[in-house]
């Protein structure tokens, strides 16, 4: 059986809470044949992207698709768009795509694509997983909604967060140029409210150029045309979004998420092993004092992989951090057992 794909789009109204129709789109990508140990694992992707990110071979110096390489291992690998995101649900009010809504939609669907695949009724021919490794992963937007997620629900083995910073997540700027400032908006209020905590150094603060952004988000290896494609008018992307990205975002989950702390109480909660890996260029400030944040786990990893930036499955040194992530879920297995 070769590696194949499904789409599914899953109905999520009554999780979501919205009282209007929503649906999570996925891929899932499944393996020729399991590994001894299964593992199944969901992939979360950042603000202005889509589960694309996981599922294409992008372009860059580096190859391949990381949903492909894992499966290549054995991995039943499950790409997510959030609500609001690609092709899932995309008329919502994006003030009431908060936190609770976006993360109880995606555990939802999640939990929908386990009980199918512990039935064995997932895809034709594949067999019943009934005892996988259960992980989960998110990459900048998408690591915050990973660790929400976990923090509530706890459904997870482990969770790897990519290029997030549960302390303070503040894009890299040149050195000797002036920082980059996002707007502070604190959990209980909406973006329309007008609430921004760091309002005075956001007015003072220049407005943030295309070059400026890239700098942090693709390393100096990535060819100018695809950081082109990928950033100039992000994320609307001019209304033609390539295949990784996304033209819309969880509106208030998007921006909230970027306020220092915004998700350390649920990071605090967490208490299964944490892959916290980011590139050597990443929105990061301090890697290592992202440990501290998870105060309830007995074991958090730090990974941090030489040549890449932050949006890590465009580096040349991709597959390094997919080789990470593969020896730290083998840990992981390791603590469930016990």
């Amino acid at each position: 059986m070769p590696i194949r794909a499904l789409d599914l789009q899953v109905d999520v109204t009554d999780a979501a809470g919205l009282d209007e129709p929503a649906r999570v789109a996925m891929t899932v990508t499944l393996p020729d044949e399991l590994a001894p140990q299964p593992v199944l694992c969901f992939a979360k992707p950042g603000g202005g992207y889509s589960r694309g990110y996981y599922t294409e071979a992008l372009p860059g110096p580096g190859s391949g698709a990381q949903a492909t390489w894992h499966a290549e291992r054995g991995w039943v690998f499950v790409s997510v768009d959030h609500l609001g995101v690609g092709g899932s649900t995309v008329h919502h009010d994006p003030d009431r795509l908060s936190f609770a809504p976006v993360v109880a939609a995606n555990h939802a669907a999640e939990q929908h694509v386990l009980d199918r695949l512990r039935d064995g009724t997932l895809a034709d021919g594949f067999p019943r997983v009934t005892d996988a490794l259960l992980l989960g992963i998110g990459q900048s937007m998408g690591g915050a909604f990973t660790v929400l997620q976990q923090g509530r629900f706890h459904a997870y083995d482990g969770i790897a967060v990519l290029g997030y910073s549960v302390v303070h997540t503040e894009p890299p700027s040149r050195p000797g140029e002036p920082p980059i400032v996002m707007p502070w908006i604190p959990r209980d209020a909406s973006p329309s409210s007008g609430i921004v905590t760091n309002a005075p150094a956001l007015a003072d603060a220049p407005p943030a150029a295309l070059d400026a952004m890239a700098w942090g988000f693709h390393f100096d290896d990535v060819d100018a045309e695809v950081v082109r494609r990928d950033l100039d008018d992000f994320p609307t992307r001019h209304g033609d979004p390539p295949p990784w990205a996304s033209s819309t975002v969880p509106g208030a989950a998007a921006i909230q998420c970027l306020a220092p702390g915004a998700t350390a109480p649920e990071a605090a909660a967490v208490r299964c092993p944490v892959l916290v890996a980011v590139g050597d260029r990443d929105v990061v400030p301090d890697p290592r004092g992202e440990v501290r944040a998870y105060l309830s786990s007995r074991s958090v990893d730090l990974f941090v992989c030489p040549r890449m930036a932050h949006m890590h499955n465009f580096a040349g040194t991709r597959e390094l951090l997919w080789r990470r992530i593969d020896a730290w879920a083998a840990w992981a297995a390791t603590v469930r057992s016990t």
